[in-house]
C-alpha cells in the first residue's frame, strides 16, 4: 500500500485492489474506501460545483465539515493526484 498525505485529506493506495481508502479529511478521522468511478463522480462534482461558497461534507452521515472554496480547490487537486494511481 501507498501512503498518501495530501493538503486536505490521506489515506492509503491499494495498488492491487486498485482502491482508495480515506483515512482523514481536514484532521477528522474516518474510514472509507473508494473506487475509481467513486473517485471521479466525487471530483466531477466538486468541479462542477465551484463557483459555489463552499460544500459540506457529511462523516458518518452525521458530522458536517464544511469546506471553504479553497479547500474545496485544494481537495480537487488532492483528487487529481489519487487518480493518477487508478490502473
Amino acid at each position: 500500500m501507498q501512503s498518501i498525505k495530501g493538503e486536505i485529506l490521506s489515506g492509503e493506495f491499494d495498488e492491487i485492489d486498485n482502491v482508495f481508502t480515506l483515512l482523514t479529511i481536514k484532521s477528522l478521522q474516518t474510514e472509507t474506501t473508494l473506487k475509481k468511478n467513486q473517485l471521479e463522480s466525487l471530483y466531477a462534482y466538486l468541479d462542477n460545483h465551484l463557483n459555489e461558497d463552499g460544500q459540506v461534507l457529511s462523516l458518518f452521515d452525521q458530522l458536517l465539515i464544511r469546506l471553504s472554496q479553497e479547500e474545496v480547490k485544494t481537495l480537487l487537486t488532492d483528487l487529481e493526484s489519487i487518480s493518477r494511481l487508478y490502473h
